[in-house]
């Protein structure tokens, strides 16, 4: 069975490309998340990720 990714794989971040085959559909901290989870009465899921995989993917940005 073929994985289908979710909206993450339209990120650029090496980040949360890593992600975006991930069975959750993910959103990005933005104003859509925040939206759709008030229209649909439901609770924001924060993840922080993992600090250390996060900033070595961050520093290699540049």
């Amino acid at each position: 069975m073929d994985k289908k990714p979710n909206r993450l794989i339209k990120e650029k971040s090496p980040y949360l490309l890593q992600h975006a085959y991930n069975p959750v559909d993910w959103y990005t901290w933005d104003d859509e998340a925040f939206e759709i989870a008030k229209r649909e009465d439901k609770p924001v899921f924060l993840s922080s990720g993992y600090s250390a995989c996060h900033w070595c993917h961050v520093s290699s940005w540049n």
